[in-house]
């Protein structure tokens, strides 16, 4: 509990508690042709302490549920949707991603950004599909190696902690085995020097 803390107070304060930025917050919306002036309802799931959130309702016409299993997290997120005028357009939940209180096909886009690897990025895809409308799009992204071979450390590091690090390509194979699924964005970009990947691919149709 101690240890939990202790990342709590540290990252309760930063802008993003992952990787990625508004640029490439703003890309995805771009590839992902979300219509400004389309009402959406939109789960942004591993909100933190809502840097997407808040980017996503100042650009869109939507309806923002912001998951996090961190209430202070959350708390954060209040004040500042609060600062900026944006409380009707936000629903801030405490929950885990494990365990979404969700109806079936009930959100036009689900988002995560730099979060899904928590419960792993196949796991993710397959449970949160049903939680999509027909047309609904799937907005992740995901930690993908840019090359084919690393040095040993940083390789043996990143598998510890993360064992299903792969390349876009292995993951792009994950969406095209776990068939028939709503659309899923998949962008490749690389995040500065790290060896992130902002992971989405398009697959079928999206919301309109």
């Amino acid at each position: 509990m101690e240890d939990l803390q202790l990342i709590i107070d540290l990252h309760k304060r930063a802008k993003r508690q992952g990787p990625g930025g508004a640029e490439e917050s703003h890309k995805a919306i771009d590839l992902a042709m979300l219509n400004p002036s389309t009402q959406l309802k939109i789960a942004d799931i591993g909100c933190g302490t809502g840097a997407s959130t808040m980017l996503l309702a100042r650009l869109l016409n939507a309806q923002i549920t912001a998951v996090d299993f961190l209430p202070e997290f959350i708390e954060v997120l209040k004040t500042t949707a609060n600062n900026e005028g944006l409380t009707e357009k936000i629903n801030p939940l405490v929950c885990s991603m494990d365990n979404l209180p969700f109806s079936d096909e009930e959100y036009d886009v689900i988002w995560s950004e730099g979060a899904i690897y928590n419960i792993g990025f196949e796991k993710g895809i397959k449970d949160w599909n049903r939680f999509l409308k027909p047309e609904g799009l799937l907005v992740v992204s995901e930690i993908t190696w840019t090359t084919g071979a690393r040095p040993s450390e940083l390789e043996k590091y990143w598998v510890d902690e993360y064992p299903e690090i792969d390349t876009a390509s292995a993951k792009i194979n994950i969406l095209e085995n776990n068939g028939p699924m709503k659309p899923v964005l998949l962008c490749i970009g690389r995040l500065r020097d790290s060896p992130f990947l902002t992971v989405v691919s398009l697959q079928n149709q999206r919301p309109h």
